[in-house]
Order: structure tokens, then sequence, then C-alpha cells
């Protein structure tokens, strides 16, 4: 239930994500995703003009007169913001926790979509879904999703990345888009299968959040360290260089194994954090995709007129 509070924060939320939406990220966000791919609409009869290219070979000889086939660029999308609430989320050392971050950034790509009249979803997860809301259109449905984000309280803290992921690939029955916002803790060799054939289906987009604590626990000396999602407990020596070498190799070796999951699975990433200002990291994002997007719609208009 939304509280007094609540309902400021959420309005704080909107008031922020629709004028950068408004003022920085639609356009991009149209170009970025929409005309991605072409769809077959109809076959009709040859008419002067026509490129000789897109003829249908197998209508023309069944009916005796010529006959084209005609694609129409795909208009409307479905797009699920997949948000990740296991326990790791409620660690932030600067501004605010990785929770309210992806939050935010939920919101942010909530209303781009609703912007351009696509359907938008939300799913929360931990070791579960936890949390299911269908794509719909509008403000009012985004606002929903921004006020479910806010009030939502996980039952489990853990984290199951690999099956939530397949989990979510089969709700949505058609292609869509998948923003998958989740700070990647979990071993990669976890969720690489499932992220691999999910990605087949749908356009995933992995955001992994991050904080500063993650890369380097400061020297401070003895710590009773406290493990987020499995409750575990440990007394270290912060200022130990020995244990500072083995959390920065470890750490460097995460990375690795989860870059290489996600560039084997053919999955975009972009990294938000929470002591940094996520819009230039969006902008470079969507500016990489529009010219991937305007390559890859070259080669579909190619090979509809070839075949």
């Amino acid at each position: 239930m939304l509280t007094e509070d609540l309902l400021r924060t959420a309005r704080r939320i909107e008031v922020r994500t629709r004028r950068l939406v408004d003022e920085t990220f639609a356009g991009r966000y149209l170009s970025t995703f929409r005309g991605q791919g072409i769809e077959f609409s109809e076959v009709r009869p040859y008419q002067s003009g026509d490129d000789v290219r897109t003829i249908d070979w197998n209508v023309t000889a069944r009916t005796g007169s010529p006959h084209v086939k005609r694609y129409v660029e795909e208009r409307e999308l479905t797009v699920l913001v997949a948000v990740d609430a296991s326990g790791s989320g409620d660690i932030g050392t600067v501004g605010r926790l990785k929770r309210e971050l992806s939050t935010e950034f939920a919101a942010v790509i909530s209303f781009a979509a609703t912007t351009a009249s696509d359907r938008v979803g939300l799913a929360i997860f931990t070791d579960r879904l936890e949390l299911f809301v269908p794509p719909r259109k509008g403000r009012k449905h985004v606002m929903r999703l921004v006020a479910e984000m806010l009030s939502f309280r996980p039952a489990s803290p853990g984290t199951d990345l690999g099956g939530s992921i397949a989990t979510l690939s089969a709700l949505l029955r058609r292609r869509g888009v998948v923003f998958l916002v989740s700070d990647f803790l979990a071993p990669a060799a976890s969720y690489e299968r499932e992220l691999s054939a999910a990605s087949l289906r749908h356009d995933l987009v992995a955001v992994e959040v991050r904080d500063r604590l993650q890369d380097a626990v400061p020297a401070v000396g003895l710590v009773t360290l406290r493990d987020a999602e499995t409750g575990e407990t440990r007394l270290v020596d912060t200022s130990d260089p020995a244990w500072r070498r083995e959390m920065a190799a470890k750490a460097e070796a995460h990375r690795t194994e989860r870059a290489a999951a996600l560039a084997s699975a053919s999955v975009d990433r972009m990294v938000i954090e929470t002591g940094k200002d996520y819009v230039p990291e969006l902008m470079r994002f969507f500016e990489g995709r529009v010219r991937r997007a305007g390559r890859a719609r070259r080669r579909s208009r190619a090979a509809a007129r070839a075949g």
C-alpha cells in the first residue's frame, strides 16, 4: 500500500523521469528501438515501378500473374523492465541505494516506452519471480509500475538470475525488448545458458547497477562483513594486503566472466552507478544502438528485396 511519503516519491520520480524523456530520451528511444526489423505484410499483384527483386515466385507461378511481397517496419514494441530485488540492492555508499537507482532507471525506460506508444510491463524477481505486471500502454499504467516498485517488499533476499531469465522469456509470447536491471553479482555460470536462450527470442539489454564499494572496500581495519543475500557474516581485516589482493583478483575474475557471458549471448550491456549520473551512459547506449540499428535495417531491406 502506498503511503503519503511513497506517493510524494512517486510524483518526484515522475517529474524527473518525464522531463528526461521529453527533453533528452524520447527521440533517441524511437531511433534506437523502432524499425529494428521488418515484418511480412502481404502479397499483392505486381504494379509498374515495383522492384522485381520483391516478386514472390511461388505465388506468381500458382496464379499465373506476377505478385510481389510487401513488408512493413515494425511499429509497436513490447517492452519489459525486469528488476532484480535481491538483498544486494540495499547497498549504496554514495547518494542512494542500488535499489533506488534501479527504480528510477526503470521509470525512465517505462515513460520513454509509453511516450512512443509502446506497451511496457514490469517484472520483479529475487530467487523467484515475485511480481509480474503485463505490458500495457499509457501514463496511468506507468505510474502503476512506479508505485509497484516503490511499495514492493521482496519475500526473499536471494537471487536466481538464470531461473528468472527463463521464466521471463517464456512469459513474453511475442518478441520484445527486455531491460534486465541487476547488479549481476551471481556467478556467470548460473545464468549464461538461460541468457543465451532468451536472447534468441528477445532483444535483451543488461543494465548493470553498481556501487563503488563492489570494487574497493576501504582499508579501515577489522570489520564484520555481512552477505546481504545469505545473511552469512565474516570478520575480516580490510587493511590486510593479502586479503585486499585476493578480493581484487576475485572481482576482476567475476567481471571477466560476466562480460564473456553477455558477449557470448550477444546481449548489449550498460552500467549505471549509485554515485554517478546515468544520463551520459544511457545516451552512449542509445547512440551505439542507433548506429547498429541503421546497419541492421539496411541489411534487412536488402534481404527482403533479394527474397
